[in-house]
């Protein structure tokens, strides 16, 4: 895709599962990549599969602001150019019906899947927006779209995290900059794992996704970087403030 090669990406959560797919997609398309991650040590293995010096390990916490901007700085030196391009990937959630949950749970959710974005956007859009040029994707979900039970909250944040794109993108538009929003439906990852076991439906719960899907199964981890990929590349140039679902058509918006 047209204008990725040499340019500089974050992406958060880049370890394992969707950012770990994207890390290699941005990798291939030329771009020098930091894989973001709290998990150092899977964030030095990822690097390190991907090779070629294209890479480069970050440990991230992104709930923490001084942190984020410590690791920013930190990328940006071993990458040798300022960050053109920063993927929102890192997400957690925990399944239970909202009236189940507590606070404590609340504030994890918030503070990784919302104040995370809000905390590395805070720190490169200035960067950005001052040189003309910058690309933001944040990878939210088909639940901010549409709800989904057991998820009150994480579908929260990442309705915020859409309603937080589209601002930012009207925002910057007249200063190079665009934002857009990927959802993916349910993903065959670690964490959709994670809240099926959670649910104590387990396999169950997947085979339900997987009915509700039109296309009749689970999103895979590489249908989501060729999107991805796309928004931050020029060919997009002209597009800022969109939500598009990859879901096997879970949603259809027009």
């Amino acid at each position: 895709m047209r204008g990725l090669n040499g340019k500089a990406a974050i992406v958060t959560g880049g370890a394992a599962g969707i950012g770990l797919a994207i890390c290699e997609r941005l990798a291939e398309e030329g771009c020098i990549v930091g894989v973001f991650d709290i998990d150092s040590a899977g964030a030095e293995k990822a690097a390190a599969g991907i090779g070629g010096g294209k890479a480069h390990a970050v440990a991230c916490d992104v709930t923490d602001y001084e942190g984020v901007k410590a690791a920013i700085a930190d990328f940006e030196g071993k990458a040798g150019r300022p960050v053109d391009i920063l993927i929102n990937n890192a997400g957690w959630d925990h399944w239970a019906f909202f009236t189940k949950t507590e606070p404590g749970l609340w504030d994890k959710i918030i503070a990784i899947n919302l104040k995370g974005p809000l905390n590395t956007l805070h720190a490169v859009l200035p960067g950005m927006t001052s040189r003309g040029a910058g690309k933001v994707v944040n990878i939210a979900s088909d639940a901010a779209r549409v709800g989904s039970s057991g998820e009150a909250v994480y579908s929260a944040t990442k309705g915020g995290l859409v309603a937080l794109t589209k601002t930012l993108a009207r925002e910057t538009a007249t200063k190079g900059v665009s934002l857009n929003v990927v959802c993916p439906g349910p993903t065959e990852t670690g964490l959709l794992t994670a809240v099926a076991e959670d649910s104590g439906m387990g396999e169950k719960l997947l085979d339900a996704f997987a009915k509700a899907t039109p296309m009749r199964r689970l999103g895979r981890v590489e249908d989501l970087p060729g999107a991805v990929a796309f928004l931050a590349s020029e060919d997009a140039d002209f597009i800022t403030g969109q939500v598009l679902s990859v879901s096997g058509g879970l949603t259809m918006n027009g």
